[in-house]
């Protein structure tokens, strides 16, 4: 262990936040909070400065519990249920995803997020870096949903979608929004989108007066719900994670 100097991180080491979060521990921003609070220490010493590096061999723990070093980035498929928060933790004592997940799983961050009142598929990847790979925009990877909506949709209306649209100041980017059922009052859509903002569908769908009854996503990218059952997590075979992403794979050696 030592601190970042003028060597770089390809000479040995690594800084411990980027580390973390590769461990699949938290985000960087959330491991830079661990070390702050004082949580973190590498060789038995607590950490307060998150430019120091960890080297191969170095034993790091969070809350004095060790952390494997990054392996093979490994992704899973999960099937979300409504009433959880992705969250590592919540102050108000809520349910959340990783409170549920196998004991036998490994440290796990989620890719994206869906709010609490939402379900299907959920990516979860032992590897930070991953995770930014995967949800970064540059992959231009369709998120495709199934909404169920209180009212009668009105099909040019949402066919318009996919210029655009602006609510309150905010700019909403191109959602295809197509109309799938119609019950009574109630609609089914399938709705896609490349990059969406917190909440993004329910405020532009209650923008046109349909509240929303029901949110799912049915995938990710390449990366399907299918018929994985509600709370259960299937890890996605290494072979296909490198077909998916091609050259930009993550490849990572174990120190």
């Amino acid at each position: 262990m030592r601190r970042a100097g003028t060597v770089g991180e390809g000479a040995g080491g690594e800084r411990i936040a980027k580390w973390l979060s590769r461990a699949g521990v938290a985000s960087r921003r959330e491991a830079e909070r661990l070390i702050a609070e004082g949580r973190v220490a590498v060789n038995g010493r607590r950490l307060a400065d998150p430019a120091v590096l960890v080297e191969p061999g170095d034993t790091v723990t969070v809350d004095r519990v060790p952390v494997d070093p990054p392996g093979r980035a490994r992704l899973w498929r999960y099937h979300k249920p409504r009433g959880l928060l992705v969250t590592a933790r919540d102050p108000q004592g809520r349910p959340t995803v990783f409170e549920k997940l196998p004991a036998s799983m490994p440290r796990v961050v989620s890719v994206g997020r869906l709010d609490m009142g939402s379900e299907g598929l959920l990516l979860l990847t032992t590897d930070g870096g991953l995770a930014r790979q995967l949800e970064h925009p540059k992959n231009g990877w369709v998120r495709r949903y199934r909404v169920r909506v209180h009212g009668r949709p009105d099909p040019g209306v949402l066919a318009s979608l996919a210029n655009g649209i602006t609510i309150d100041g905010i700019r909403y980017g191109p959602i295809e929004a197509g109309l799938d059922a119609v019950k009574n009052e109630v609609s089914w859509l399938t709705v896609s989108l490349r990059e969406g903002k917190n909440r993004e569908i329910r405020r532009v769908l209650e923008h046109l007066g349909l509240p929303v009854l029901r949110l799912i996503r049915v995938a990710y990218g390449p990366f399907q719900l299918g018929l994985l059952p509600r709370g259960a997590v299937e890890e996605v075979p290494a072979r296909v994670l490198r077909e998916q992403l091609g050259a930009a794979a993550p490849t990572r050696r174990r120190p």
